[in-house]
């Protein structure tokens, strides 16, 4: 048995969820496991290291209906094509991509509603990333540094991250981290977040002197939350394509 568990994961027999699996072997896990990952779009099968290839198999084969679903129910990908719509700070924004093989760098620009991308690549997403992934520091940084000198407290730094299941925190000594696809919230979504992590500058918790805090520091609070509570998980699929 202890021969058996330790076979390589290859040797499971995925079939038609192949393209959609992600098989890990892990040694603090205690249980066989299917987790959605929504950010890749992908179903990660967790293997405690003493559970043989055997009863993986069995659970996969158990359960692989149940990974179809769920990913099915993924809302659809946004991949960055010519002519696409995108949710930019509030703004419907369409993504006009040109290609031109003679150029030395991509160069993108936001202006009049569109985001114009003079290219030299076939796919240009991970340079589309980059530049949102700067406009949406600009943009969180500003904001959450305003709010936070109304309550007469000092941010150290601001960082951008590509998180999967949270869209910001705030350490004790006054660094803030937020998810770059904030961006692509309705703004009323976005400055939520931004209160909220900022508001932990005065109460590392969440009681209800926090809450309070949170909601003086929001525009819309209350709209704010519940689009994001009931939302959120669709801001991941924006430069994604469909697995499924």
């Amino acid at each position: 048995m202890l021969f058996d568990a330790l076979k390589p994961q290859s040797e499971l027999i995925l079939g038609e969820l192949t393209p959609y699996i992600r098989v890990e072997r892990k040694k603090n896990a205690k249980r066989l496991a299917l987790r959605l990952d929504s950010k890749d779009r992908i179903v990660r099968f967790v293997i405690p290291q003493n559970v043989s290839t055997r009863k993986a198999q069995e659970f996969l084969d158990l359960n692989g209906e149940w990974v179809l679903n769920r990913l099915d129910e993924l809302p659809k990908a946004v991949p960055y094509q010519n002519g696409t719509i995108l949710p930019i700070l509030g703004q419907d924004i369409r993504v006009r991509i040109s290609l031109d093989k003679t150029l030395k760098r991509t160069s993108i620009a936001l202006k009049n509603n569109e985001l114009l991308v003079l290219t030299n690549k076939d796919d240009p997403s991970s340079r589309i990333n980059r530049y949102l992934k700067n406009l949406a520091k600009t943009h969180i940084s500003e904001h959450a540094n305003i709010k936070a000198e109304t309550i007469h407290k000092t941010i150290h730094s601001v960082q951008i991250r590509d998180t999967k299941s949270r869209w910001g925190s705030c350490s004790h000594d006054g660094k803030l981290s937020f998810s770059w696809r904030l961006i692509f919230a309705p703004p009323a979504s976005c400055d939520y977040v931004i209160a909220h992590e900022v508001a932990h500058l005065v109460h590392m918790d969440h009681s209800r002197n926090f809450w309070k805090q949170c909601e003086e520091l929001c525009e819309n609070y209350k709209a704010g939350k519940t689009w994001m509570r009931t939302n959120g998980h669709t801001l991941m699929r924006y430069g994604m394509n469909d697995n499924v």
